[in-house]
């Protein structure tokens, strides 16, 4: 069998495997070493191991159950609602205040926690029950938790920019940096789209009541320093790290520290927080090590294949495609695949080709990062089985069906696709903050 048959061998058998209900890390390691196996012998089985053993020796790994355990221990011990609160008060005297209010929410919940799946539950148990019951449009409302929620994918410290820079081999540090900007543009297009369709139709989002606006000063103040308690939590983990006092992982630690001894010092850290937040830690953390140990093993199969060079002249020199038709095929694919799969699933996936294709091709891998993960946040919201959608559905009150779910992501998604391609044409939206840290 030629290489380029191989490898198609081994993709479609993965994802026969992954649409008859296999584990996602089972498929990916089985095929990796069955593989192995029949191309080299019994010796084979030493490439998927040799790649194991470099993710047991990668230290940067340990700092992710410690963003993980930081951001269930302010979910855990209702901090958010604290934020909810802030927003509450100070934005709801202005038409949809309370909806960007939930914006600005999950910023802070993306920051606290790096997963989009814990900004989605906070968001529609917190947010949309108080949106509903003040009369806001739950077509809008609906879009703007799912929106909202697909942040914690970019904005830092993300999990899943972790997990690509470990399967890419790029620093974390320079990812996060990546994905500060682009996030920030895309919570202020939501935050700008919300405003104008709400002066434009006040029935969308109507200010708050006039009897719940009559909060004093000293209580305003009081929900400004709680809502601004995760901004110095993430300031603790973040300053010491950019400005090169911290290593990557003192920094994780710094801030599984901080959010433990705020719930401490609210009085917030019972025996049922912890327990929650531990289990939940080692869940999350051992899925996801199963994962990259898979995703490791069978990209040094296929690199031992050679098969990213014969793809590459495939698309390039016998059917002349130029890299950038390259590049936007892939992040369709991404978009497909994203009907069906979460992202680290996808990124597992396609990580042994792509990644080694787009280094080919000559673009960064940095940005490259962030475009996978803007792509990501696309397909979680795309119809007919977007990771997002079926998330709220589970959640949302039996008012809101699934052909509202459908309906409310239109405009975000539209907006998405807009931010993404603002990336694409203008690198240095992605490229000038870690750039500029790591040049000085």
């Amino acid at each position: 069998m030629s290489y380029e048959m191989i490898a198609i061998v081994m993709f479609s058998t993965m994802m026969v495997m992954l649409f008859t209900g296999q584990r996602v890390f089972g498929a990916i390691g089985f095929v990796g070493a069955a593989a192995g196996m029949m191309l080299w012998g019994v010796g084979g089985v030493d490439v998927p191991f040799s790649a194991a053993m470099k993710l047991m020796k990668w230290y940067p790994m340990l700092t992710l159950p410690m963003f993980i355990f930081m951001g269930y221990v302010l979910s855990e011990s209702k901090i958010a609602d604290d934020l909810y609160k802030m927003f509450h008060v100070w934005m709801g005297p202005v038409r949809g205040g309370l909806a960007i209010g939930t914006i600005g929410l999950m910023v802070l919940i993306s920051a606290m926690n790096g997963l989009s799946v814990a900004g989605m539950a906070i968001g529609a148990t917190i947010a949309l029950p108080e949106l509903l019951k003040r009369k806001y449009d739950k077509i809008m409302v609906t879009g703007v938790i799912q929106a909202g929620s697909s942040l914690g994918i970019l904005v830092p410290p993300s999990v899943v920019l972790v997990l690509y820079a470990m399967i890419a081999r790029q620093p974390v540090g320079q990812l996060w940096l990546a994905g500060v900007v682009p996030g920030l543009m895309m919570a202020a297009m939501f935050i700008i789209y919300i405003y104008i369709r709400c002066r434009i139709n006040p029935d969308l989002g109507p200010a708050l009541p006039e009897d719940e606006r009559n909060v004093s000063t000293a209580e305003k103040m009081r929900l400004l320093r709680a809502g601004v308690l995760p901004l110095v939590i993430f300031a603790s983990m973040m300053v010491p790290f950019v400005n090169g006092w911290t290593s990557l992982v003192e920094s994780s630690a710094i801030g599984a520290m901080a959010a433990f001894v705020a719930a401490v010092l609210k009085g917030r850290m019972t025996k049922e927080v912890f327990e929650t937040s531990v289990k939940q830690t080692l869940g999350i953390s051992c899925m996801f090590m199963w994962i990259i140990l898979a995703a490791l093993g069978f990209g040094a199969i296929f690199d031992g294949l050679g098969a990213v060079n014969a793809i590459k002249d495939l698309f390039t020199e016998q059917m002349h495609l130029s890299p950038w038709t390259i590049l936007i095929l892939m992040q369709l694919s991404f978009i497909v695949m994203g009907t069906f799969l979460d992202d680290t699933a996808m990124l597992v996936i396609v990580a042994p080709l792509y990644v080694p294709l787009v280094d080919q091709l000559g673009f960064d891998l940095i940005w490259y990062g962030v475009l996978y993960t803007i792509t990501t946040q696309i397909a979680y919201m795309t119809p007919p089985f977007g990771y997002n959608l079926f998330l709220m559905r589970a959640m949302a009150p039996p008012e809101i069906g699934l052909r509202d779910i459908y309906r409310s992501i239109v405009p975000f998604v539209l907006l998405m696709v807009l931010a993404l391609a603002l990336v694409m044409i203008i690198p240095d939206i992605a490229m000038w903050l870690p750039n500029s840290v790591y040049g000085n």
